[in-house]
């Protein structure tokens, strides 16, 4: 059977429309029970086709968030799902940060801030524990290029070692940028593809993506946002929640609430002991200023359509918010293959 055919009788079943009608009004809270193994990510992929509303997906780990990334990737336009993982950082060890989940995060943001056809986010409690820079500091960190933009190569040198940018021979990396003649190669933290402008004289000629590994053009574009290691500073900016950044009709999907809370009471006590043992000769950014609490989660899931998929619901207790999946968890038949032809025709 086909994932179209199986889309289909999803978009037909009666709990699909009923979901599609409670995610669709504010702040409303709603228990769906049943949806086991791949009909969650069936369930899911259709409610967010049919409403297009934005989408985030909170999963106990990263693991679980990853495997059901999978199947949504499958079921929609991969540039319509995305991955908002940790920047795996310990708390205040910003040497430790990975840049290809930092590069992720900013793709995020970017894609939230730039409005354009709503997303479906997945992630998990480290993720969303880390708070981030807010709209407007993001935008000011933000350095913009468009094609016949008049722009000193000396001064976009400077932009980009002030944003943290390492000046190297070939980039391969996010934070990277070479230059030959007036040719720049730079790999901002907004693209999972690095640029190549080219110069003339003080004027950008022309911007094109490239692959890293043959230095081909991919593609011509008109205009690039570069963005810096947005986990990299730790003072002197505004950051909020993640929850605080998307917007308020955002449908939030959560397998376990209170394992959500627990996870992040666990991970700021941890913030809390880096901190203690921080010298006092330098200033630091204190836990709150940086990371999100359970208290912060329990009142900001207040202002969204929640849909809770685990065995049991917090903010949906009630049995009217309740909506049933008919579905029946796979048997096991251990290699026997008469027994899963038989399955499938009953």
């Amino acid at each position: 059977m086909s994932k179209t055919i199986l889309s289909q009788a999803f978009q037909q079943a009666l709990i699909h429309q009923n979901l599609c009608l409670s995610i669709s009004k504010p702040q409303e809270k709603t228990h769906l029970k049943g949806a086991l193994g791949s009909s969650l990510s069936f369930t899911i992929a259709n409610a967010f086709k049919a409403t297009n509303l934005p989408f985030l997906l909170i999963f106990d780990t990263k693991e679980e968030a990853a495997y059901y990334l999978n199947d949504l990737e499958v079921l929609l336009d991969d540039k319509e799902v995305l991955f908002y993982p940790g920047s795996y950082r310990r708390p205040y060890q910003i040497e430790e940060t990975d840049n290809a989940n930092v590069l992720l995060r900013a793709e995020v943001l970017s894609r939230i801030n730039s409005q354009k056809k709503p997303a479906l986010i997945v992630t998990y409690p480290e993720a969303l524990f880390e708070k981030v820079l807010s709209r407007k500091e993001l935008e000011k960190s933000t350095f913009k290029v468009v094609v016949g933009q008049e722009l000193n190569l000396d001064f976009f040198n400077e932009v980009l070692f002030e944003y943290q940018f390492s000046r190297v021979d070939f980039v391969t990396e996010p934070g990277e940028f070479s230059v030959r003649g007036g040719i720049v190669d730079v790999f901002s933290f907004s693209n999972d593809e690095p640029y190549r402008i080219e110069f003339f004289g003080d004027e950008v000629d022309s911007i094109r993506t490239f692959d890293i590994e043959s230095q081909l053009s991919i593609k011509p574009i008109k205009k690039l946002q570069i963005i810096p290691n947005i986990e990299y500073k730790l003072r002197n900016e505004t950051r909020q929640g993640f929850l605080e950044y998307i917007p308020s009709n955002t449908v939030i999907f959560s397998k376990n609430i209170p394992a959500f809370f627990a996870a992040t009471d666990t991970l700021q006590e941890k913030a809390t002991e880096a901190y203690n043992e921080l010298s006092e000769t330098l200033k630091h950014s204190k836990p709150e200023d940086l990371f999100c609490t359970s208290a912060n989660f329990k009142s900001q899931l207040l202002d969204f359509p929640v849909v809770e998929f685990g065995s049991t619901a917090v903010l949906a207790p009630k049995k009217e918010q309740q909506l049933e999946a008919q579905v029946s968890p796979q048997p096991s038949f251990n290699k026997q293959f008469n027994l899963i032809i038989e399955d499938l025709n009953t």
